[in-house]
């Protein structure tokens, strides 16, 4: 799997070490998850169709039974939906989704990182694009 994401994923492991436990811990866990998720699109090393679809379900299960802010969770659920076309140009688009919600519900610092993975997302989906 594609360590592309990596730093934004460390950035959200910090932030989930100092929250304490509730609805917005969890929604740094979800982020964390979702970010995870998004890496197996990521060139180089894309995760086969079938890895990702299962990958995808074992997310969505997971987020059904995590308390996390309902403005997050319409937006989690949205942003599985954009995951669900494998690209890397897709996982930018549901990750820059996810910045106002989780700016809303989690403060500035959670956004900034997701907003990062989202950066990286579609600047590695562009690298990557075969020539005509």
């Amino acid at each position: 799997m594609s360590d592309t994401l990596a730093p934004a994923e460390e950035r959200l492991l910090e932030a989930l070490a100092d929250s304490a436990r509730g609805p917005k811990r969890n929604g740094v866990f979800a982020l964390w998850m979702f970010v995870r998720t998004c890496s197996g699109v990521l060139p180089p090393d894309e995760l086969s169709p079938r890895v990702h679809r299962r990958r995808l379900q074992g997310l969505e299960r997971r987020l059904t039974s995590l308390s996390v802010p309902a403005p997050l969770k319409r937006a989690l659920t949205s942003a599985l939906r954009e995951l669900a076309d494998r690209s890397g140009a897709a996982a930018g688009i549901a990750l820059q989704r996810l910045v106002a919600p989780a700016r809303e519900t989690l403060g500035s610092e959670v956004a900034e990182v997701i907003g990062l993975a989202a950066r990286i997302a579609k600047e590695a989906s562009h690298d990557h694009t075969p020539a005509p």
